[in-house]
């Protein structure tokens, strides 16, 4: 029994004494043992606010943690009115799962974990509707294809829009993963991962067709893909884009390689060499600002003192989306154009029941005048 008089349950063994970030750095590490680490990286923002709450009120020691100061960060965190609700339910729920991590080590109480109160979300609720529309993609497509031809902006577009494919994904391409000639088919020839009989393969070869992708999983060279190895897929890409990635690699692409010896096709000035991630989403928010693609501010802002126009703070705009944002409408895009979900999960790295229930967001009365086109055939003999 503890000095206060405190009896755990269960047999009366003693807590032993964890620092609240050690505890958290040390479940985070168990988490990279199977998980991507963009996830990882999300549990670690959302459990971060609690441990600073923890350092405010004086709390060194899990074994001091109790329901009372649960529920304090439960009230602090509602009471701001600045987060939405499914993202305190995605914020409490981790901080559950860190807790019971806690409790498995004897750091603290069994009963604390169910004192977080997390609040519940409905399947609508839990789905966020914003996308980026089709005409507005157009629209920035149609822009850079005109005054920034082949630019890195026109490549990163155009490959987030047709693929549908992950930030952390089109980060990892390389050079040697876009396939414009016959000629860069002798690449696939020697890659052993591939697995497939000599004979066997250079009948695949004969049928395939430019121009195409090879998304890769590269963890040790600092490319990892969510997925992982699942998530490796070779996706076909329009002639139109195969056009626009011949002329930036051949005219306007920056010589370099990455801090591991290989050529990435999205290029940086910065040491790494490679894109970032982050860089990435900052592109995607300011080629959505409409006053970057020429067209008039929907907010009444003059573009020539707008917050959102300083570097950095692009996502202040109201009109800006997300990388994620972008493959919401791409999915939804493909659908309108009448791809099969099942060849949008496979593409896109998804499951079916995601594209179905998350990322496809129609326009109800354009998919309405889409299956009108196969009205007739109900009557067909």
């Amino acid at each position: 029994m503890r000095d206060d008089g405190y009896e755990p349950p269960g047999g009366g063994d003693e807590l032993l004494p964890m620092d609240p970030r050690e505890a958290l750095d040390l479940w985070l590490e168990r988490q990279r043992m199977d998980k991507a680490e963009s996830t990882v990286d999300s549990y670690g923002y959302r459990v971060e606010p609690f441990i600073e709450f923890l350092e405010e009120e004086g709390v060194e020691n899990l074994n001091d943690l109790n329901g009372r100061h649960v529920l304090r960060f439960d009230s602090m965190r509602r009471a701001s009115g600045d987060i939405q609700k499914n993202t305190l339910n995605n914020q409490l729920g981790t901080i559950r799962q860190f807790l019971e991590f806690a409790i498995k080590a004897d750091a603290v109480s069994p009963e604390v974990a169910g004192q977080v109160d997390i609040p519940h979300v409905s399947k609508d609720e839990r789905i966020n509707r914003e996308k980026l529309p089709t005409q507005r993609a157009m629209d920035i497509l149609e822009f850079l294809d005109r005054f920034e031809y082949a630019s890195r902006d026109h490549v990163l577009a155009f490959l987030m829009w047709e693929t549908g494919a992950r930030a952390g994904s089109i980060r990892a391409l390389d050079l040697e993963d876009v396939y414009l000639t016959e000629e860069d088919l002798d690449r696939l020839r020697y890659q052993e991962d591939l697995d497939v009989d000599g004979s066997l393969l250079e009948e695949i070869l004969e049928g395939i067709e430019l121009p195409f992708l090879y998304f890769r999983h590269r963890p040790e060279t600092d490319t990892p893909m969510k997925k992982k190895g699942s998530g490796e897929r070779p996706v076909n890409i329009s002639e139109d884009l195969g056009d626009v990635l011949r002329a930036y690699i051949r005219f306007r692409r920056v010589e370099v390689e990455d801090e591991h010896g290989r050529k990435p096709l999205l290029t940086s000035k910065k040491a790494s060499g490679r894109i970032s991630v982050s860089g990435i989403r900052i592109r995607a928010y300011e080629l959505t600002q409409p006053c970057q693609v020429g067209k008039e501010c929907p907010h009444d802002r003059d573009p020539d003192d707008c917050e959102a126009r300083v570097h950095g703070q692009q996502s202040r705009c109201p009109s800006v989306r997300s990388p994620h944002k972008w493959r919401t409408g791409s999915v939804t895009w493909h659908r309108d154009r009448g791809w099969p979900p099942e060849e949008i999960a496979v593409k896109m790295a998804t499951s079916v029941e995601l594209v179905n229930s998350v990322y496809d967001q129609p326009e109800k009365l354009k998919r309405m005048s889409i299956r009108r086109q196969n009205l007739g055939k109900l009557y067909e003999s």
